[in-house]
Formats: C-alpha cells, sequence, structure tokens
C-alpha cells in the first residue's frame, strides 16, 4: 500500500512541476471567436480559471483540440490569439475547454498572481480572522 502512496505523490509533484503558473478560479467575461473559414464563431462566456498561460472557459460552441481561437477580455477589449488545449466533460450543453496563449500575457487578466511560493493551504478562509489583540485601556486622570 505504501507503494501506490508514493507513486501517487510522484503523479501529483509531477503534474505540479508541469504546471508553468499558478491558477486563479475566476469568473471574468471573455468572448471566444475563431474566424477561420468553416470554423467562424463568437461566443459570450466566463472563465472558470485563469492563469498567465491562458485559462479554462465552458463553452455551447464545439471547439476542436489545436484549433485556433482568439480570447477577448471584455473589460480591456485586449484580444490574444490562442490554442484549443483541452477538452473537458460537457455538462448542461456546454463544454469545459481549456485555452492556451500563443505567448504566456501575465497582465491580459489584470489582476495579481499569487507568488511562486504561495500555499494555497494557508489562505484565510472567509469567517476565520486572526485573532485580534485586546482593547487598550487608557488611564484616567
Amino acid at each position: 500500500m505504501a507503494e501506490g502512496r508514493s507513486t501517487l505523490a510522484t503523479m501529483s509533484e509531477s503534474q505540479a512541476e508541469r504546471r508553468r503558473s499558478h491558477r486563479v478560479h475566476i469568473a471574468m467575461p471573455v468572448l471566444v471567436r475563431s474566424k477561420k473559414v468553416g470554423q467562424t464563431f463568437e461566443e459570450k462566456t466566463h472563465t472558470i480559471s485563469v492563469n498567465a498561460h491562458g485559462c479554462m472557459v465552458r463553452l455551447s460552441t464545439p471547439v476542436a483540440r489545436s484549433q485556433e481561437i482568439s480570447i477577448i477580455n471584455t473589460k480591456t477589449a485586449e484580444e490574444l490569439p490562442c490554442t484549443v488545449s483541452y477538452i473537458g466533460q460537457r455538462d448542461g450543453g456546454r463544454i469545459e475547454v481549456g485555452v492556451e496563449f500563443a505567448e504566456p500575457s501575465p497582465v491580459f487578466w489584470r489582476i495579481a498572481f499569487p507568488p511562486e511560493d504561495w500555499d494555497p493551504s494557508e489562505r484565510k478562509r472567509p469567517g476565520h480572522s486572526a485573532p485580534r489583540p485586546a482593547p487598550t485601556q487608557t488611564a484616567k486622570r
């Protein structure tokens, strides 16, 4: 059994090593577009997660792995060329689609990404604030 655990740990470590930048789970409005003949479409959607190398979205328009598309950040109107890198599960008529930017663009999302040494298990949870110092009393004269 210990052998199985070490294999799982190794797989998790190798997956973490492949991640090039931290993934942030955030719903940001985007427009996904393809202008290729026979694959032309435009769909408004929201991200599931973002990172400096791309994002995950849900689309109702069918796409293929390696298909060239564009992502438009609707808040800034900035458009980046991308490639479909992952086709996931269908959920309610929409499918999860992983999108990779042609070139890394950490500023495209206009958010601050966590530092490389950030440990998500140490993040603050809602309702669990740090202990507050006791109020100090001032002497009355």
